[in-house]
């Protein structure tokens, strides 16, 4: 993951930058409120569009089964110019710092989203979101401005905030995209734009530098590959098998995400406001545990045990997912899993404490150019399976093929998760 003398993979007593103290430990430091905050207003974009995406793909094609292949196909284009820039980004933000790049790629999903609303046909909205994936590095690099701004020990929780925020722009994003959707399919995209602009406006004025000079280093074409970055990731010591069960998860939970909405329009007829409110129980479940009681949680039961425990919650619930014949079931299951909202938080941390404050950047691009690879898979299997059973009569089981399928996968990464973590001992605080 990097070609300089203090490498992630070999590194022995990682110096870690100083947290800021606060006399009062209840309360956010300011630096990390700040990007905080530019977090909740990039996911609240994100969010405004997801629930009519699908319907702007179906104004170019008809047929439900080229609408599931074209959607596929557009999430997944994003999805790989992410795997391949995202470490570009984060070893950018070790070179120069978090802020620039960070304000940079908020200006890039805004610009994006602005030029969606301009698509005249398939082949230009398929371009459109390639060219968004180039920027979409903005989450590793925000994850990196927190573990620069925390402690080993409070690492779980503090990048868990993160998973907070975007819990919080999902219950925001999702409802009203669905609403401004049943008006028009281009209302939420501008308001997308707007609030990522606005969020640059803001960043540039509030949004403070977390990386010292010091702990900068050369940019490296080596350590921005993607290749080798995520082989850097599997030698890490202490933690490199975990790649493995961090690519299961990220895979199953893409084809949840990415699925979503065309399954359950078809199982259930969903409009946009009633996949707008099940995402909006996404956030609150993700609130609830991020935001609320993963700090607790963690150092109650640790790191291992909540990556078990997350992955067990979501094995069941993507079984059941695919099982339930009413659409007010899925709402139940969504806020029952909350137990799976503290795996990534875990995992992230265990690499984070793995690395030296020099290559947070660089780890974690890697990290989001592993779920950029397992988003292309997931999407391209998940569509496809689903538009090889979208011909099945609406409440068919069958119609929650991705769900099963990501259900499989969720419980080999249980697997290999139980198997590593019951004999190893990770990177501890």
């Amino acid at each position: 993951m990097s070609t300089e003398s203090t490498s992630p993979t070999q590194s022995t007593s990682p110096q870690q930058p100083q947290p800021p103290t606060s006399a009062a430990p209840s309360f956010l430091p300011t630096n990390i409120r700040f990007v905080l905050i530019t977090v909740f207003l990039d996911i609240l974009g994100i969010g405004l569009i997801i629930p009519v995406l699908p319907r702007l793909v179906a104004s170019f094609t008809t047929q439900p089964d080229m609408q599931a292949y074209w959607y596929g196909l557009i999430v997944a284009i994003y999805g790989v110019m992410q795997f391949f820039c995202a470490p570009i980004i984060g070893a950018l933000s070790d070179r120069f710092g978090r802020r620039p790049v960070l304000l940079i790629c908020v200006f890039g999903l805004g610009l994006n989203f602005l030029l969606m609303t301009l698509a005249t046909s398939i082949f230009w909205l398929l371009f459109v979101r390639a060219l968004g994936g180039v920027t979409a590095g903005n989450l590793s690099v925000a994850s990196a401005y927190i573990a620069d701004s925390s402690a080993p020990s409070e690492r779980s929780k503090a990048l868990g905030k993160i998973g907070a925020m975007f819990g919080l722009g999902f219950i925001c994003g999702p409802v009203l995209g669905g609403v401004l959707g049943e008006a028009s399919i281009h209302y939420p995209f501008y308001l997308a734009a707007i609030v990522s602009l606005a969020n640059v406006v803001y960043g540039y004025f509030s949004l403070p530098e977390s990386l010292s000079p010091a702990n900068r280093k050369p940019f490296s074409l080596k350590s921005a590959n993607p290749f080798s970055g995520l082989s850097g990731l599997a030698h890490l010591r202490g933690v490199g098998p975990l790649v493995w069960v961090y690519a299961l998860t990220m895979f199953a939970q893409f084809t949840l995400q990415t699925t979503w909405v065309l399954s359950t329009e078809l199982r259930f007829g969903w409009s946009p406001m009633q996949n707008g409110f099940s995402l909006f129980c996404v956030g609150i479940s993700s609130v609830i545990m991020q935001g609320v009681f993963l700090g607790r949680y963690i150092k109650r039961v640790g790191d291992a045990n909540a990556v078990m425990f997350g992955l067990t919650s979501s094995c069941l619930s993507l079984s059941l997912y695919g099982l339930v014949t009413q659409g007010w079931m899925m709402y139940v299951l969504i806020l029952c899993n909350v137990l799976a909202f503290a795996t990534g938080p875990a995992l992230q941390a265990m690499f984070s404490r793995a690395v030296d404050a020099r290559s947070q950047g660089t780890a974690m691009g890697s990290l989001t150019a592993l779920a950029s690879i397992m988003s292309v898979c997931a999407t391209l299997a998940g569509t496809s399976l689903l538009g090889q059973v979208s011909h099945q009569a609406k409440g068919s089981i069958l119609l929650g093929a991705p769900f099963f399928m990501a259900a499989v996968v969720q419980a080999i990464a249980l697997v290999l998760a139980t198997r590593y973590l019951s004999k190893s001992k990770v990177v501890s605080p």
